[in-house]
C-alpha cells in the first residue's frame, strides 16, 4: 500500500480517493499499535526483562518491533494477532543481539538466555506473557530500595510503556534528566541486586501497600499537578488509572484485591469530574459550582459497582476497610448528590475520623476539619483548623490557610480573611490555584460556602478532597 502510493504520486496519478484509502489504511495501522502499545507494552517488556536479566535490552528491543511494525503493517496490513506479532519480533531482535556481544566470558549464560528465547517461540501466541511476568514487572519497579520518583519514573516507562520524552513532559523536567533517572534506577536494580520476582509472603503485604501507593502518587500529581501553569496533566491521570486496572487484574483472588478496587474507584471518583474543574478559561471551578450534568455518569457508575464489588470481597474474607476504600466512600458520598447542598456531610467527616485512625495525616485532619464545617457550621470547622495551625503540623502548606481563610468570610472575618487567602497565595504551588485565590481575595460580598479540596502528601495516604 505505502510503496503503490509513493510511485503513484510520483507518476503524479494519485487522486483524493486514493489519498483517502491510504490516510484510512494509515490510521487503522496508528490505532493498531496504540492498542497494542497500550495493552502489550507490560507483557512483552516482563517476559524479556525476565529471560535475559537485561532492563535496556528488553526496552531497546520492543522499541524495534514497534518501528519495523511501523514500516511492516502499512504494507502487508495489521495480523491478526499484533500482540503475538511483536512478541516474535522483539524476541527475534533480542537473539540477534545477545549474538552479536556473545564473548567467551559471558557464552555460557548467554547461552542459557539464548535457549530460553528460542524456546519462547512456541509461546508467542494469544499470552505474550503470563500474569507473573507482569507482577514480577511491577514489584521490581516500584522496590523501595528505589527512590519514590525512581519508581514512578520506571513504572511509567517500562509497564505504561510511555516514551522518556513523555516521562519528562509530565513532570516538567527536561527529557535528559529523565533519561538519567532512568539510568540510574536500572543500574541501582542491577548493583544492588533487586530480585526480579513477587516478593516472598512475609513481604508481599507491604510491598503491595507500596505499589498501590506510587501508582495514586501517580494519579495525584496529574489530577492537581505541584507545579506549573495547568492544573489537570492528563496523561499521568489516565496512565496511573490503566495500571491499577491492571493491578486490580493481577491481583484478583488476593487478600489485597478490596484495597487495588477500592484505589481503581477511588480514582474514577476524581477523573469523572474533570470537565468540570476548569471553566473555558482555564480556571478553577469549586466543586459547589460545578455543573453536575457534565460529570462522567459512566465514571461514577463504574466506581460506584467497584466500590460495592470491595466491599463484598472485604466482608467474603472479614478485612477491615482500608484507606483507599474509606476515600472512595468519601468521594462516593459527593459523587452521587444531587446537589452540594443535599452532600452528607455528616458521614464525610466520620469517614474522614476513620480514615484518621489508620492512616494519621494532619492532611486527614484538615479534610475532616473541612467536612465538620459543612456539616456543624463554620466554627467547628475554624477551631480544629486553627488547632492544626498551633501544631505547625502543615506548617508551608498552602490549603490550610486558604480553608481556613474560606471559613472566616463566611463568618464575616473579612480581615482575618483576606490575610489568610495571602497567606495561601504565597504557598500555592500552580498559577491555576493562584488565579484562584486571587479571585477569592477580591471578593467583597459573601457568597454561598464554597469547601476547599484539601491537597495532596504523597506519602500521607490521602489525596486530591472531593469538594475541590
Amino acid at each position: 500500500m505505502a510503496v503503490r502510493t509513493v510511485a503513484l504520486a510520483a507518476a503524479g496519478e494519485a487522486d483524493a480517493e486514493e489519498c483517502q484509502a491510504v490516510a484510512s489504511e494509515w490510521a487503522d495501522v496508528r490505532s493498531a499499535l496504540e492498542a497494542v502499545c497500550a495493552g502489550e507494552t507490560a507483557r512483552i517488556n516482563a517476559t524479556l526483562i525476565r529471560v535475559t536479566g537485561d532492563w535496556g535490552l528488553a526496552e531497546d528491543c520492543l522499541q524495534d518491533a514497534f518501528a519495523r511494525a511501523l514500516a511492516d503493517w502499512p504494507v502487508h496490513g495489521v495480523p491478526r494477532n499484533p500482540g503475538a506479532w511483536l512478541t516474535t519480533v522483539a524476541r527475534n531482535r533480542a537473539i540477534d543481539r545477545l549474538r552479536s556481544m556473545a564473548s567467551e566470558k559471558r557464552a555460557v549464560g548467554e547461552l542459557a538466555v539464548l535457549t530460553e528465547l528460542e524456546g519462547l517461540a512456541g509461546q508467542a501466541g494469544d499470552a505474550p506473557a503470563g500474569a507473573d511476568d507482569r507482577l514480577r514487572l511491577i514489584y521490581t519497579c516500584c522496590h523501595p530500595a528505589l527512590a519514590l520518583e525512581a519508581r514512578v519514573a520506571l513504572t511509567l516507562r517500562t509497564v505504561a510503556g510511555l516514551t522518556t520524552a513523555e516521562i519528562a513532559r509530565a513532570f516538567l523536567v527536561p527529557e535528559a534528566t529523565m533519561s538519567k533517572r532512568l539510568v540510574r534506577a536500572r543500574a541501582k536494580i542491577r548493583d544492588a541486586g533487586i530480585p526480579y520476582r513477587v516478593p516472598p509472603p512475609e513481604l508481599i503485604s507491604e510491598r503491595t501497600d507500596g505499589i498501590l501507593a506510587v501508582l495514586y502518587l501517580m494519579f495525584n500529581e496529574g489530577y492537581s499537578a505541584s507545579s506549573g501553569n495547568s492544573l489537570i496533566r492528563e496523561p499521568l491521570v489516565l496512565e496511573a488509572i490503566r495500571l491499577t486496572r491492571l493491578l486490580v487484574e493481577l491481583l484478583a483472588g488476593s487478600p489485597h484485591e478490596p484495597e487495588a478496587l477500592g484505589l481503581l474507584a477511588l480514582m474514577l471518583f476524581h477523573h469523572a469530574r474533570r470537565i468540570a474543574r476548569q471553566d473555558a478559561a482555564g480556571d478553577l471551578v469549586p466543586l459547589e459550582e460545578q455543573d453536575r450534568q457534565s460529570w462522567d455518569q459512566a465514571a461514577i457508575a463504574e466506581a460506584a459497582t467497584l466500590l460495592v464489588a470491595a466491599e463484598k470481597v472485604a466482608v467474603s474474607r472479614g478485612t477491615n476497610p482500608g484507606s483507599y476504600r474509606l476515600q472512595a466512600a468519601i468521594a462516593e458520598c459527593h459523587m452521587t448528590a444531587a446537589s452540594s447542598g443535599s452532600t452528607n456531610f455528616t458521614r464525610v467527616a466520620l469517614l474522614y475520623g476513620s480514615l484518621a485512625e489508620i492512616a494519621p495525616s494532619p492532611v486527614v485532619e484538615l479534610n475532616r476539619a473541612v467536612a465538620v464545617a459543612m456539616s456543624a457550621g463554620p466554627l467547628a470547622g475554624l477551631a480544629l483548623i486553627d488547632q492544626l495551625d498551633q501544631a505547625r503540623s502543615l506548617q508551608g502548606y498552602y490549603l490550610l490557610p486558604a480553608a481556613r481563610a474560606d471559613l472566616l468570610r463566611r463568618l464575616g472575618r473579612r480581615s482575618e480573611a483576606s490575610r489568610d487567602y495571602r497567606r495561601a497565595l504565597e504557598l500555592a504551588p500552580s498559577e491555576v490555584e493562584r488565579r484562584y485565590l486571587r479571585r477569592r481575595l477580591k471578593e467583597t460580598n459573601p457568597k454561598p460556602p464554597c469547601a476547599f479540596a484539601i491537597h495532596k502528601e504523597p506519602g500521607s495516604g490521602t489525596g486530591p478532597e472531593e469538594e475541590r
